[in-house]
């Protein structure tokens, strides 16, 4: 049993190797050059596979966008877990979350961000794939809303503002739609950005 067991696990370090690598391919040129324009036949070629064998692993370009942010967020509940566990104050911690989430995080996906919300096929599909990601969405929204709550009990978060209305705000903070001006437009660097909102919402949350 152990040797035909073998094989199949073999198999399966292999085909999740290959689809590391489809998505790194993936990250690459839709960084560059934007999700409309990015084709299968580049990131096969820059994979070096087959364009099928791309197929096998993605139907479609979409299940590559979704995939992509279903490693992100796993990776940016890692990051917060992390942390929680660190002995900062809970504003601290919020607000080292919020330079992730809103800085690297967001510059690093603006472009496919921007196009999910100007793509009515990409925004459904979201949709619909959304459910696979709920248990870690669920998480990640309970160790934001415990990072709040401690902060309430230590003085920090004003006590009259519905927790639930803190944690709505901060997920919807950025919108690619409502930042393409200042950041393609205006030229202002997504650091700044990330910084001028964080001044916005630890200041309407803070403890009078």
């Amino acid at each position: 049993m152990t040797q035909t067991a073998t094989p199949r696990t073999l198999k399966e370090k292999q085909r999740q190797e290959r689809e590391a690598l489809i998505l790194q391919a993936a990250e690459e040129v839709l960084m560059e050059k934007g999700y409309h324009e990015t084709s299968i036949d580049e990131i096969a070629s820059l994979v070096g596979i087959a364009k099928g064998t791309v197929y096998l692993h993605f139907a479609r370009k979409e299940d590559l966008v979704i995939a992509l942010f279903e490693r992100d967020l796993e990776k940016f509940l890692q990051l917060v877990e992390t942390t929680i566990a660190t002995g900062l104050t809970a504003r601290a911690k919020m607000e080292a979350i919020m330079d992730v989430l809103y800085g690297s995080f967001f510059s690093k996906r603006f472009q496919l961000l921007y196009s999910l919300s100007n793509s009515v096929d990409l925004r459904r599909i979201f949709v619909e794939k959304k459910g696979c990601m709920r248990e870690t969405w669920e998480r990640l929204f309970a160790r934001i809303t415990s990072l709040l709550e401690e902060g309430k009990a230590a003085g920090e978060f004003d006590t009259t503002i519905p927790t639930s209305v803190m944690v709505s705000a901060f997920f919807s903070l950025l919108s690619p739609k409502s930042y393409d001006r200042l950041m393609v437009e205006g030229q202002m660097p997504q650091e700044e950005v990330a910084k001028q909102l964080g001044r916005i919402y630890f200041k309407g949350i803070a403890a009078v």
